[in-house]
């Protein structure tokens, strides 16, 4: 059964919508109903009904429990927002509608950075650069990058291992037989799957390819590996090896609890977002505004030309190159 009178307000322009500076950066729901009044989308729960805005939000990520129109996700598209199906917290990815972003200047120059030797090693550099502050690592080879970066990884668990008392006898582990392995590395495992949940969420909204990887590649989530690399240190081995000490009944339940409230302050999705438009953009062009036209037509000489104008020759031209050997006319019948 179809309605074929929907009242409903019009979709804005895009240039009408606020920009990705004025909007908040995300909304996480959970154990809700959303539909849609007029241009705000309706949360309902258990305590009543608020109004959100849709064109104040960038991200709108959705966890369990949520139920959705499609009138709301109508809404929500129109006005230029990203949706995101994650699990508790956003620990988890399992889905997106659509980008945060129209603009496709991050994906072509991913792929332009990947896909030449120089730059693509420049890239990797500076995603090891970030992880060796203060220190020049310009002129090091890729292989002698993994060697530093092996030694850091393996100083960190030492020291988590020391602090919470945590035996460590190395990273083991078989992909898919998440119980064969030993506790810690079972909660390794588990809190790295939330910390990929999570940069796989930015890197869509962003308008990247999750494949297009610097140091990792062939796998559909290179890129992802790449950016949760940056954080482990930092963020998922220490929570591993706390979780870990105190001996959850259910590992894989206490790590993602764990790493959820670790990120409930949203840093980390700012971290995130500022280290990968720096890598791909550089520091003066990461700091600019997102672009709001962006459909060209590409031109080999030119590099970019506006689309929506004519381009056909008129009779005269025609006629003047007939005359000079390049082709025939052919009548139009319309």
């Amino acid at each position: 059964m179809t309605a074929n009178n929907i009242s409903g307000i019009d979709k804005p322009a895009l240039q009408a919508l606020p920009t990705a500076r004025d909007r908040l950066s995300f909304l996480y729901l959970e154990h809700c109903m959303l539909n849609r009044q007029d241009g705000a989308i309706t949360v309902t729960d258990a305590r009543g009904t608020v109004h959100v805005p849709a064109a104040a939000l960038s991200v709108l990520l959705l966890g369990p429990g949520t139920n959705i129109s499609h009138r709301a996700m109508e809404l929500v598209s129109d006005s230029g927002s990203s949706v995101i199906w994650v699990g508790e917290q956003g620990v988890r990815y399992y889905a997106h509608g659509r980008s945060l972003t129209h603009s496709a200047r991050l994906q072509i120059r991913q792929a332009e950075l990947v896909s030449n030797v120089r730059s693509r090693i420049a890239v990797a550099r500076q995603m090891y650069q970030l992880r060796f502050p203060g220190e020049d690592v310009s002129a090091l080879t890729m292989q002698q990058l993994r060697g530093r970066e092996g030694a850091r990884i393996r100083s960190a668990y030492r020291r988590a291992s020391q602090e919470t008392g945590v035996d460590w006898n190395g990273r083991e582990y078989t992909p898919g037989s998440f119980d064969d392995s030993d506790d810690i590395n079972k909660a390794l495992s588990a809190a790295h799957a939330c910390l990929y949940g999570v940069v796989h969420s930015v890197i869509v909204a962003l308008g990247c390819s999750p494949a297009l990887g610097f140091v990792h590649t062939g796998h559909e989530l290179s890129f992802v590996y790449d950016i949760a690399d940056l954080y482990k240190a930092e963020l998922t081995i220490p929570i591993a090896f706390a979780v870990t000490a105190v001996q959850p009944a259910d590992m894989g339940s206490a790590i993602r609890h764990s790493v959820r409230d670790h990120l409930a302050d949203g840093r980390i999705l700012e971290q995130t977002v500022k280290d990968i438009r720096w890598l791909l953009l550089g520091q003066e062009l990461a700091l600019q505004e997102p672009e709001t036209d962006v459909l060209h037509l590409w031109d080999e000489k030119e590099g970019l030309v506006a689309h929506a104008v004519s381009y056909g020759k008129d009779l005269e031209q025609l006629e003047n190159e007939l005359e000079e050997g390049y082709g025939t006319i052919v009548d139009d019948p319309e």
